[in-house]
């Protein structure tokens, strides 16, 4: 049950659906085999990342990049706030170059959509809570479930894009509109935390 829980708030800040909004633009351009590779790299990065601070804990900040974690909830909610706001008056996801190899790709995907303010502090909290063992079983488990999850949006996406385009454009629009309003409050909370954690 722990197990589950843990991996449920990484899960839910991964947010496999506001991802795919996102990253419309990569769902359109790659085909289903290129996706799958250039996804199951950036979650490959992704996992890396989170382990390291699970591992490492919040200390990773102060002894490793000579940073507090607050400039960096700060900085992050930044990138995220000008995200929504670019979101929300144009209604189209964040652009994503889909030239050159997976590698390329894979890293635009995991930075910042992925590795972010949330799922590191997420990451840390799991690495402080659970076992060493059982914090990597459960980023692993968000992990999987992130990957299928916007795998399967690539499956239903792709047969409505040859029948109904511009329908489908136009739920991305909306839906990545609605979804922007979210990105930008939370890129808002981000901050406040970060200025209040310099403040104490």
């Amino acid at each position: 049950m722990e197990l589950l829980r843990a991996a449920s708030i990484l899960f839910v800040l991964l947010n496999p659906f506001l991802m795919s909004i996102y990253l419309i633009d990569l769902i359109k351009c790659l085909t289903f085999k290129e996706f799958m590779k250039v996804m199951l790299r950036a979650h490959y990065i992704s996992g890396v990342a989170f382990m390291i601070f699970a591992i490492a804990g919040e200390s990773v900040f102060e002894s490793v990049f000579n940073v507090r974690f607050a400039s960096f909830l700060i900085f992050g909610g930044i990138i995220f706030l000008l995200i929504g706001v670019n979101a929300i008056f144009t209604g189209k996801g964040v652009m994503v170059d889909t030239r050159g190899g997976a590698e390329h790709l894979a890293g635009s995907v995991a930075m910042p959509f992925m590795i972010a303010p949330g799922t590191l502090s997420a990451s840390v909290l799991i690495g402080s809570t659970q076992q060493t063992g059982m914090a990597m079983m459960a980023i692993a488990l968000a992990l999987m479930a992130s990957f299928a999850s916007i795998v399967v949006f690539k499956l239903v996406h792709d047969p409505l894009k040859s029948r109904n385009e511009r329908l489908l454009n136009r739920y991305v629009e909306v839906v990545g509109r609605v979804v922007a309003l979210f990105t930008g409050t939370y890129a808002i909370e981000m901050i406040v935390r970060g200025v209040e954690i310099l403040l104490k």
